[in-house]
């Protein structure tokens, strides 16, 4: 045996997995905090109406077969050295299963919008009480008028539904064959009483559900399996290796990151846009999103854009790659032509609305638009404008914070976007605060992190996050950047406000088009 072999032999490793927008990334993280190796396998998202998003979590299990060896050969371990999985994924998406375990249908994810209309019956007729319950007011995307929906209209489906899963916690079950969800995502699906600890049958009530579709309950570092051997035969991990609870992919992210204390402060350039403060108290009220943190005692405040990383990709998709090209040397070819515009894009603004939008306008009927186009305006400019944009939109999101009291004077970014130095730096300036990129941002290193607590490789969940600390980049404001932004921002909310009603006209006029069509 080599040197390096003898080394790897006697290596302890953690996966840690996650389900992102279209992709699954498996990452391993050995037992002193160090990412060794990753893998990452796409997968699709079907739009079958408009409005909709969905996915088949079939493919998000071949993903876990596909990627997980790989990353064990880059780290170059073996799959014996791993002594625990976990997981992450986004919050809300419900997978639901028959009696027999069979998928009943997709995926219905976070950003679908069909449920708008169960979203605001819901408000109106008991918004106060679910906030009370459930710290959080209902919007398309929670899984609970996500249900309402169903039972509505696919009642079939509803009536069939014997086990519903969060998307982690199904990707999860074909690992080790049990049936369990976090807390973080029990809030997720606005069917959890925070304060008595348990699914509430008077809010499932609400939506005509049944409370015992909803799963046993366990907090993120928690053991509640091991993988079975048709799932080893299936992605190579040996039989028995301990499988962990895990949580969302946001807790899980903003945990990798290094946020473990209150006041800690992430914002999120992913599929869409967040802002997520550390606290040791949900702080409830209609325009936040509240949920238990990774470390125990611990919450965080979120709320966010629909649009950001998926307005950045519609953009190259539909206006600047070419067949034939690499998605990732277009996205830097626009970063660079971006660059090379001034500050403000020459008076061109961007509403990032392409799926509607939550806070602070909580409305699934807002379009994107460009607005102040001159034949002065370039390619470049159309970059720059989305970049800023979503940053305003970001602003627009910290507003609610700060009515409510929170604040932060920096913050760690993490997400897709965050790779580019010049979209960090505009985050920096539209917001006024300090912007540090951390060395590890994935929410697949998180949750492996969670899966080494479980394994004893660290004290406990706080002495874990110390490992994803480091920096790689720091941006400060520039006051003369913040100075003309902060008068951009004004003109921003301004067109926002004068575009709302035409928004509402133009849905109007599509929806009648496509019925007689």
């Amino acid at each position: 045996m080599s040197a390096p072999q003898a080394a790897a032999a006697g290596t302890r490793s953690v996966l840690g997995i996650d389900i992102g927008a279209g992709s699954l990334k498996t990452t391993v993280v050995d037992d002193r905090g160090v990412e060794r190796g990753s893998a990452t396998r796409d997968f699709p998202t079907h739009v079958p109406h408009p409005g909709w998003s969905e996915q088949d979590p079939e493919d998000w299990w071949r993903a876990l077969c596909d990627t997980v060896p790989r990353a064990l050969a880059q780290a170059g371990l073996p799959a014996d050295s791993v002594k625990a999985v976990s997981f992450s994924a986004g919050a809300h998406s419900p997978v639901l299963t028959d009696a027999d375990g069979r998928l009943l249908r997709p995926a219905i994810l976070w950003n679908d919008q069909r449920s708008g209309a169960e979203a605001r019956e819901l408000q109106a007729a008991h918004g106060a009480r679910i906030l009370e319950l459930a710290l959080n007011r209902p919007v398309p995307t929670w899984t609970m008028p996500q249900l309402m929906w169903l039972v509505r209209h696919e009642p079939d489906v509803a009536a069939a539904t014997r086990h519903v899963y969060v998307a982690k916690d199904w990707l999860r079950m074909r690992l080790c064959g049990a049936w369990h969800t976090d807390v973080t995502d029990a809030v997720g699906t606005l069917l959890w009483d925070h304060g008595a600890a348990c699914w509430s049958r008077e809010l499932c009530d609400m939506i005509g559900w049944d409370v015992a579709t909803l799963p046993p309950v366990v907090q993120p570092t928690d053991r509640v399996g091991a993988v079975t051997e048709a799932a080893a035969r299936a992605c190579g991990l040996p039989v028995g290796t301990p499988v962990v609870c895990g949580t969302s992919d946001t807790s899980a992210e903003s945990y990798g990151a290094g946020s473990d204390r209150a006041g800690a402060g992430v914002v999120k350039l992913a599929t869409a846009g967040t802002i997520s403060i550390v606290g040791d108290a949900p702080r409830v009220h209609p325009t936040l999103i509240n949920y238990p943190f990774a470390i125990p005692g611990l919450w965080y405040t979120i709320t966010g854009t629909n649009g950001c990383a998926s307005a950045h990709r519609w953009l190259r998709d539909r206006f600047f790659l070419r067949e034939g090209e690499s998605g990732a040397e277009v996205f830097a070819q626009m970063d660079a032509m971006a660059a090379q515009v001034p500050v403000g894009s020459d008076g061109l603004l961007f509403h990032p609305y392409l799926q509607g939008e939550r806070a602070p306008y909580w409305d699934p009927l807002l379009r994107a638009d460009f607005v102040g186009m001159t034949m002065s305006h370039g390619r470049g400019h159309f970059v720059r404008a989305l970049y800023e944009g979503i940053a305003f939109s970001l602003r627009d999101v910290l507003g609610e914070f700060r009515a409510q009291g929170l604040d932060m004077t920096e913050a760690r970014i993490v997400g897709g976007g965050a790779r580019s130095a010049l979209w960090r730096q505009i985050v920096a300036d539209v917001l006024g605060v300090r912007i540090v990129l951390p060395a590890v941002t994935d929410a697949s290193f998180g949750a492996a992190l969670l899966a080494g607590v479980a394994a004893g490789f660290f004290e406990d969940e706080r002495a874990a996050a110390r490992h994803g600390q480091g920096t790689r980049a720091v941006h400060e404001p520039d006051p003369q950047a913040v100075a003309r932004y902060t008068e951009l921002f004004g003109l921003y909310k301004d067109a926002q406000a004068g575009l709302a009603a035409i928004n509402h006209r133009l849905h109007a006029f599509a929806a009648a088009t496509a019925r007689t069509a």
